[in-house]
């Protein structure tokens, strides 16, 4: 476990000067424009948020990450609590990092139809931001009940570039969806990783479970399922609290968790529909 004087910041290095832990903007990795507002979030395992804005030319910010291993150290901190940035700060959306490519369907045909279920898959072309030189990520589907609607991701998510997508519905929940590479939990999964390969399911749970809700899941996990559709293995796990599905494989190069989460109210009305959602998704 991290103790609590480590300092994570999301799509770039850490790096510190003096005490006070805070990032460099002096790299030419990435080019902003003379006008760009960018709001950094830093946070610290087990403390608060901070957001810093800079209003001068940024020339950029180093990218690298420290490999992790299957240890449970959170990659994501506090996900389930995180609402989006707030409301009034400056922010910089990810264009290229994680474009906003629609890829939710008409409602479904046949049974869903009558339902007004839709069926989002992630669009080929949305690009990746999760790494130079990574494969291209392959597309995942889930389905959706009438209301729901694709959130933005900025860089001001505390989540990074492991945040490829959020969908939410004021009444009834929310969902996220992380994308990890997996060659920062382990070196030896290769390209054509398999979640057996990763570990078992508590072994999973324990180790990528505290990146979802920022904390320990012991005693949090009420029930685990394994399921297999079209030759892939996925894992999913009930925790409370707080309120939250993790839907977890891997495929390729990449770690999936696709996490639906609601309030307490939210989970007893719509509980079964969250269900739903949280088990249609599939890696294509």
């Amino acid at each position: 476990m991290a103790s609590s004087s480590t300092t994570m910041c999301y799509g770039s290095c850490l790096a510190s000067k003096g005490s006070s832990n805070r990032l460099q903007a002096n790299s030419p990795a990435i080019g902003t424009s003379s006008s760009s507002t960018m709001v950094v979030a830093s946070s610290r395992i087990g403390g608060g948020k901070s957001y810093e804005t800079r209003d001068d030319k940024l020339s950029g910010l180093p990218l690298c990450r420290r490999s992790l291993v299957l240890s449970g150290i959170p990659l994501v901190s506090s996900l389930v609590g995180l609402e989006f940035p707030p409301k009034g700060a400056a922010v910089v959306k990810q264009s290229l990092l994680a474009g906003r490519v629609p890829g939710l369907s008409e409602p479904d045909e046949e049974a869903n139809a009558q339902t007004g279920w839709r069926t989002y898959r992630r669009p080929d072309e949305k690009s990746g931001g999760h790494g130079v030189g990574w494969s291209p990520i392959i597309p995942y589907t889930f389905s959706v009940p009438p209301g729901w609607e694709e959130v933005p991701v900025s860089i001001a998510d505390l989540g990074g570039t492991e945040i490829d997508l959020r969908f939410a519905n004021s009444k009834e929940g929310r969902l996220f969806v992380i994308v990890a590479p997996v060659l920062r939990f382990s070196d030896d999964l290769g390209d054509n990783a398999t979640i057996e390969k990763i570990g078992t399911p508590e072994k999973v749970i324990n180790a990528f479970g505290p990146e979802v809700i920022g904390e320990n899941v012991e005693g949090r996990v009420l029930s685990t399922q394994v399921a297999e559709h079209s030759g892939r293995k996925y894992y999913q796990f009930e925790l409370e609290p707080p309120h939250i599905i993790i839907t977890a494989t891997a495929a390729g190069n990449r770690l999936y968790l696709f996490n639906v989460t609601a309030n307490g109210l939210q989970w007893k009305r719509h509980y079964g529909d969250l269900k739903r959602i949280a088990s249609s998704f599939r890696v294509v």
